[in-house]
């Protein structure tokens, strides 16, 4: 019999459509149907397998809604006539197995995406979020698409109190994190921005979803306290990204040169975006406050909590100038929010109850001592053949290692000591012996091992 070969087992847990359109499905793969070929009609088919006629009609409209087999009015069911196409690119696809790959293991993390779980409080953050898990009423619906009320509220009193920053619950967006927010941005901003200057060397994120909605990146040289004014005057950039407190040179723009900024913009009509990095989060002077703080009419700021909460909690927001929030809310309803509502009611209560403040004041603590302790360390093992510049709001170190190997040979044998780095923001000083590494991942007690390890890893013979 031409389905002789159908293996059905009707002992098994799987239903027995499943099982009869998985054997019909490979057997016209494997060529033992071929186009065109009229199957069995359903009642035949449930006499000779002794299945119901209902069995049999599932899996036929199954295999029917893939594509394998079609229907005739009064003709009965035939296998498609171009499934021989289909069984030609199969037989052509080669497969091998995947070969799994080894890394050495990490004992000592100093990457940059992470933070200490041990003072990430995430017990109150459990809290929190169950607490909110508990209001029913709030979670059956998709919430608002510029962000909950409640969260956008909260972060207009937090963030002027904390970076300065004017901006109303009304001109607060939120999403999740950065890059959804610029890409939202971007459309905002739509023909207006044909170029963006950026300081040297850049930030890939961004960088890379200016280049996705067509905006085209210009880096500029910059001196000891930001970019080069002459350069962005120069460069016929009509928008500016920024990150003022966290440059890559560790130092945060002065106050000259941000007023300098805001006089180019408004006199060339651009626009700043200010990418306020965890400008909170400077423990070795008080915090300077947000550019946005000056003029809220030209500068859109950007904010996040990724070392704050936690880096798996995906949330940010931006401060929209008048003008860009009319914008805005003419498309908002065509927008869908990004960022979980479980979440954001979370954080809005989590910033009510003045817990974030208290963490903030927990961290800074906590991070000046790590850096403090880390540099010195790595001052003592590797003397003059380092150079070290503490990124203090970033969380890390930039190093350059004088030991003539490139960056990508500084991280492969830092892994072989099991110590996890990160490579430098321009690729291209990978050559010149440049690594970042990270202090908010690794416990404290394990800074001095991780260096230990590093001096194996960069100074033996």
């Amino acid at each position: 019999m031409l389905y002789d070969f159908f293996a059905l087992d009707r002992h098994s847990g799987e239903p027995l459509y499943i099982q009869l359109y998985r054997n019909i499905k490979e057997a016209v793969e494997n060529g033992r149907f071929s186009g065109g070929q009229r199957l069995p009609s359903i009642r035949k088919l449930s006499e000779d397998l002794h299945l119901s006629r209902t069995t049999i009609e599932t899996a036929y409209q199954q295999l029917a809604v893939e594509g394998y087999i079609g229907s005739k009015p009064q003709s009965g069911y035939f296998v498609m006539d171009d499934i021989d196409i289909l069984k030609k690119e199969k037989q052509s696809l080669s497969y091998k197995p995947l070969e799994r790959v080894v890394k050495p293991e990490t004992r000592y993390n100093l990457g940059t995406d992470c933070i200490d779980s041990e003072h990430a409080g995430i017990k109150r953050w459990r809290k929190q979020v169950k607490d909110v898990l508990g209001r029913q009423e709030a979670l059956s619906s998709y919430g608002d698409p510029q962000g909950e009320w409640e969260l956008r509220e909260a972060l207009s009193f937090y963030s002027h109190g904390a970076r300065g920053v004017s901006a109303t619950p009304h001109h607060i967006v939120i999403g999740a994190g950065t890059q959804p927010l610029l890409y939202l941005l971007c459309g905002l901003l739509n023909h207006s921005v044909q170029r963006v200057a950026m300081e040297q060397p850049g930030f890939r994120q961004a960088e890379q979803v200016f280049r996705d909605c067509g905006i085209q990146t210009i880096l500029l040289p910059a001196d000891r306290d930001g970019i080069v004014m002459k350069e962005l005057i120069h460069s016929g950039a009509s928008a500016l990204w920024i990150s003022p407190s966290s440059r890559p040179n560790g130092r945060a723009i002065p106050m000259s040169r941000r007023l300098r900024l805001l006089e180019w913009a408004q006199q060339s009509g651009g626009v700043i975006i200010e990418d306020d990095y965890n400008g909170e989060l400077r423990y070795r002077a008080k915090p300077i406050p947000a550019l946005q703080s000056q003029d809220n009419t030209c500068v859109i700021y950007m904010g996040s909590f990724s070392k704050l909460l936690l880096p798996s909690v995906r949330m940010g927001y931006m401060a929209l100038p008048s003008y860009l929030l009319q914008e805005y809310q003419k498309r908002a309803h065509r927008y869908n929010q990004t960022a979980s509502k479980i979440e954001q009611l979370a954080l809005a209560d989590y910033i009510r109850e003045g817990q974030l403040e208290r963490q903030l004041r927990r961290l800074r603590k906590l991070y000046a001592d790590k850096s403090a302790l880390l540099t010195d360390r790595l001052q003592r093992a590797f003397g003059s053949t380092m150079d070290i510049v503490l990124q203090e709001t970033a969380l890390c170190l930039k190093l350059t290692v004088k030991n003539g190997m490139d960056g990508n040979g500084l991280m492969r044998s830092a892994a072989e000591q099991g110590v996890r780095i990160a490579s430098v923001n321009d690729e291209t000083q990978t050559r010149y012996g440049q690594v970042m590494l990270g202090f908010a991942g690794i416990p404290t007690q394990d800074i001095p091992a991780a260096v230990e390890a590093l001096t194996k890893a960069w100074l033996s013979d």
